[in-house]
């Protein structure tokens, strides 16, 4: 078969031939961890770090040098560069020692600690864009800055204290529900009551609703602020009947949910509301021991300029002090400053406390723990641990339920709840569906919704199903192609129907262990038409340039031309100048004969792609 690229004038010299033909056949084969950072993977591949951020770019995967990504997306990386990923293996005896290391350390700084004493709340504001969560955090931040402290408040550290008749307050200033509940899915609880924000002269939102059933997924107090009281429009009343239908009933309707009325423009009800926060919290009985090795979650970490690597960190027990050697998710390191809210140094930090931590070797991630150990010896132990127990938690157990798995955690005691995220097309499918998913729970399991909506399927409700061990239901529904993504890089299962019968009867039969297995197509590669040549007996050939992943041969294949699909078939032919391949990495030109289709044109785009049984 021809070159897929144009004929040349002169024969490509036998040396450089025979170079490249060997390239693409001798693939090298490059061992990576379960999570690796960008810096690691470039270093391992010995390419600057801008080609693998290129890569991610061209993957819709945005990164900084730091940031850590999974074996699948470095496996891609890796393909792009010619090259194959292998699963570095950790022998089951590692495995089985660092479960028991978690274990000990679950013991070492749970709720078991003695010496308990009252800890300030940590606090998150959420509610529906534009009803003023973030006016409500600054009228805090100013009514609890006294004037000597104002000019100090020189950086923002993502969380503050604010204190009211001696009693401290822990704010988290997270952008919304959805970094609430990736920081749940990663396994830090740190919010202890959540303020849902709502504007007076608005209402309840989507993504007032929204934020509602992810703090009741994280079983969080939900303390209601209905905000802009001073706008002529305002009707606090409205606010309490949505919510009243959205489930949420205020205490002075009947429910118990605490509501305060208050304007974050003009600063009215503030000071009710922090005391509302100090009520929920007495009543919460929050408590830890500050005299317990020092304990704590990333709730910020970036690379700075000048002073390195630097992580906020929220205590969660203990006291961190200066010169604390600690271990924080894969990276440690000393301490060798701290910062508070206010941009001052510290010298310790106690439990509810936000510092910013200066003296890490590396970036951690948002989500990582931090533990302050004795010295380098058991920091190097710990990271090990660490390293072995995350392996271990991602080969043996799946972040989310499957209707494929239901069955046998529920009949291992795993499972006694089904949490179900159901997105329909329209509002009047909702209650339908709801009741019939309900109706199905059986004695050993509970089927429920824990979030309802219209519209696609997006990434706030894959972080919602992940943080929650649940899965998505979509009726007539669509799924974003992010959502897509970030589903299959956290194990979410998303089922899509259109036949509520169909939909009742796959989760009744999953529920009693009879559901047929599911597959599930895995793109390996795609490649560019750049020429279409005339092969044997007629048929077509197209030249082509792989572009992302691999070609391999009997693959199966899609021939799209624009949105339209000419072809679902299988790769009849692969051949690199005339010679057969097995297989052709990206990068490389090769030629493609599909079988039973012969009608290329330049600017086609071959799809090629395996089906795996997901359970």
């Amino acid at each position: 078969m021809p070159r897929a690229s144009k004929p040349e004038k002169t024969p490509q010299p036998v040396a450089e031939k025979n170079q490249q033909e060997t390239a693409a056949a001798k693939t090298q084969v490059i061992e990576i961890p379960r999570s690796i950072s960008v810096r690691q993977l470039a270093d391992i591949l010995k390419v600057d770090s801008i080609a693998i951020i290129k890569q991610l770019m061209r993957s819709g995967i945005m990164a900084n040098i730091n940031q850590v990504i999974d074996y699948d997306t470095a496996a891609s990386v890796i393909a792009g560069f010619g090259l194959k990923a292998h699963l570095t293996p950790l022998k089951e005896q590692q495995m089985a020692s660092a479960v028991e290391e978690s274990k000990k350390l679950k013991r070492r700084y749970g709720k078991e600690a003695e010496n308990l004493q009252h800890r300030p709340p940590v606090v998150t504001v959420m509610g529906h864009v534009d009803h003023g969560k973030t006016k409500l955090l600054d009228a805090i931040r100013q009514t609890n800055v006294v004037d000597s402290e104002a000019g100090g408040i020189t950086q923002h550290i993502g969380a503050y204290q604010a204190t009211i008749d001696g009693e401290k307050i822990t704010f988290l200033d997270t952008p919304g529900h959805e970094a609430f509940t990736a920081m749940r899915a990663h396994g830090a609880n740190i919010t202890d009551i959540t303020i849902l924000v709502v504007a007076a002269d608005d209402g309840v939102m989507p993504q007032t609703l929204e934020a509602i059933n992810h703090a009741r997924a994280a079983g969080v107090p939900i303390i209601v602020a209905i905000n802009k009281i001073d706008k002529e429009n305002a009707n606090p009343n409205m606010v309490k009947q949505q919510l009243t239908e959205a489930g949420l009933v205020i205490e002075e309707w009947g429910g118990d949910v605490l509501s305060v009325e208050i304007s974050a423009k003009e600063k009215k009800g503030i000071d009710k509301l922090l005391e509302s926060i100090l009520l929920v919290a007495e009543m919460e009985d929050l408590k830890a021991n500050p005299d317990q090795p020092a304990a704590g979650v990333v709730i910020e970490a970036e690379m700075d300029k000048t002073m390195g690597p630097l992580a906020t960190v929220l205590m969660k027990a203990g006291t961190l002090k200066e010169g604390d050697t600690v271990v924080v998710g894969t990276t440690w390191g000393r301490v060798r400053a701290m910062f508070n809210d206010l941009g001052k140094r510290i010298k310790k930090a106690e439990p509810s406390m936000p510092a910013e931590v200066l003296g890490l070797n590396d970036v951690p991630q948002v989500g990582d723990n931090l533990i302050a150990v004795t010295d380098e010896r058991h920091a190097q132990a710990l990271l090990a641990r660490n390293q072995a127990a995350a392996e271990m938690e991602a080969s043996r157990t799946a972040k989310a339920i499957s209707l494929n798995t239901i069955f046998d955690q529920i009949n291992a005691g795993k499972v006694k709840e089904l949490n179900v995220i159901l997105k329909t097309d329209v509002q009047g499918s909702i209650e339908p569906i709801r009741g019939s998913l309900e109706r199905l729970g059986t004695d050993k399991v509970k089927v429920r919704i824990i979030h309802s909506g219209t519209g696609d399927i997006t990434e706030s409700d894959v972080m919602l199903a992940s943080a929650s061990k649940g899965l998505i239901i979509g009726f007539n529904a669509g799924t974003t192609e992010g959502a897509r993504r970030l589903a299959g890089a956290a194990g979410v299962d998303i089922r899509n129907y259109n036949i509520i019968y169909t939909l009742t009867d796959d989760v009744t039969k999953a529920l009693k262990g009879m559901l047929e297995p599911t597959y599930t197509e895995v793109i390996e590669g795609k490649a560019e038409v750049r020429a279409v040549f005339t092969a044997s007996k007629g048929a077509k050939a197209a030249g082509v340039m792989v572009t992302d992943g691999k070609v391999v041969r009997n693959a199966l294949v899609r021939v799209r031309r624009g949105k339209e699909v000419l072809a679902d078939s299988s790769v009849g032919s692969l051949k690199r100048f005339k010679d057969d391949a097995r297989e052709v990495a990206a990068g490389y030109e090769c030629g493609v004969g599909v079988k039973d289709f012969n009608d290329f044109q330049v600017g086609d785009i071959l799809e090629f792609y395996k089906v795996e049984k997901t359970g």
